[in-house]
């Protein structure tokens, strides 16, 4: 039978196939011609003083095998049963497509001695080149139509990771600072929905809406309360009727000349004003940082004199006093001028007079308030109408 003997590859089993069966045979047949069968091609491969597979039928039998010594039971198959491959025949391997993942690819082949050894190579230091120095004359000579060397084998190589799939539209725009800004705005939109509907609080688990609500109204609540009483309300002022200006005491009458002058017209003088404040609306002690006065002549509207008291502090629901030192001062072009006269008339020694009264003096008074807790400045005004001048001239005045 034919379908049950070995491979008809020539090339494996020696010599010429006949239609004898050699492994059955231990003796060749009658009449052939005794010649030596030739070697097969794969001896130069594991050797050329290496024997052919055809001299193992002209090697003659050992006492260790010897297959007359045994029953014949015909032609013994082999341990591992193949089918007949041509081994000359060019095997392609399988295609792997994991073989770039694990550096196993043609890249990383080592076919023609271009094997990787090692994921770092060391380069050799590099010899510095110096204008005396062989390498620098070298350098130097043309070279022009003449190769340079070739580069060693062992040159240092960076392990580049093994690029992966190319990246989408999506992915790309993902990585977009646009498309980031519109991720933190879609989650922040997100919780916020959720906050509405009672879902997340502010802080993890807290101050959910609910929680919030009530929060934000006692808060308000209580800022509103600590205000009611901590806020400054702002005093009223009551002028003196009996006698709204009074000579101006030490040191700050000592601080103003007294004159009265024609040529030029001008005059200057002391004095000072007794208010009586109320801060029945306070319920803590009222700080001033600075009260300012101006007082206007009220015939004429001109600026007579002004005044600070500087910082003060007042107790609450009380009616304190409080002194306001006025610096009379008025510049005129002659002695014909009718603010000018009106104060000096005001001021004249009461001897002069038959009745012993003089003119009262008629101004306006604006108080400018700077009070601490309060933003801005607030201010008030009086009409004095009748009051006395705060000094008396000599007989022999101008």
């Amino acid at each position: 039978m034919d379908y049950d003997r070995k491979s008809t590859v020539s090339s494996f089993y020696g010599g010429r196939r006949t239609s004898v069966d050699a492994l059955n045979h231990d003796f060749p047949p009658p009449g052939a011609p005794a010649a030596r069968t030739r070697a097969d091609s794969a001896s130069s491969f594991y050797g050329a003083n290496r024997a052919s597979r055809a001299d193992v039928y002209d090697t003659p039998q050992t006492a260790g095998y010897n297959r007359s010594s045994y029953f014949d039971a015909g032609r013994t198959e082999p341990v591992n049963f193949k089918p007949a491959v041509d081994e000359e025949a060019a095997v392609e391997p399988a295609w792997d497509v994991y073989a770039d993942f694990n550096n196993a690819g043609p890249r990383y082949s080592t076919a023609f001695g271009m094997g990787d050894t090692g994921s770092y190579r060391q380069v050799p230091s590099p010899t510095p080149y110096s204008h005396d120095g062989a390498a620098y004359a070298k350098l130097s000579t043309p070279t022009v139509g003449v190769d340079e060397p070739a580069t060693p084998g062992n040159v240092e190589m960076v392990t580049v990771p093994a690029l992966g799939p190319e990246w989408k539209a999506e992915e790309l725009r993902g990585m977009s600072k646009k498309a980031k800004r519109e991720e933190k705005l879609e989650e922040v939109a997100t919780k916020w929905k959720e906050w509405k509907r009672g879902q997340r609080g502010l802080c993890g688990k807290y101050f959910t809406r609910k929680f919030t609500a009530w929060f934000v109204f006692f808060l308000c609540g209580a800022i509103a309360l600590v205000l009611a009483f901590t806020i400054p309300r702002v005093p009223g002022f009551n002028v003196n009727a009996a006698q709204p200006l009074s000579p101006a005491t030490a040191p700050f009458n000592e601080s103003v000349p007294t004159q009265f002058s024609r040529a030029p017209a001008n005059f200057s003088f002391p004095g000072e004003m007794k208010l009586q404040a109320d801060t029945g609306g306070n319920f803590l002690p009222l700080t001033f940082n600075n009260i300012h006065g101006t007082v206007f002549d009220l015939q004429t509207t001109r600026q007579v004199a002004t005044g600070d008291t500087g910082k003060l502090t007042v107790p609450a629901k009380e009616l304190p006093i409080i002194v306001l030192p006025l610096n009379f001062t008025y510049v005129a072009t002659n002695d014909s001028d009718q603010t000018w006269n009106n104060w000096y008339n005001g001021c004249k020694n009461k001897a002069i007079y038959v009745d012993g009264k003089r003119p009262a003096v008629q101004f306006r008074l604006i108080i400018d308030m700077d009070i601490a807790g309060l933003i801005g400045k607030r201010s008030t005004s009086t009409d004095v109408t009748d009051a006395a001048c705060p000094i008396e001239l000599p007989q022999n005045s101008v």
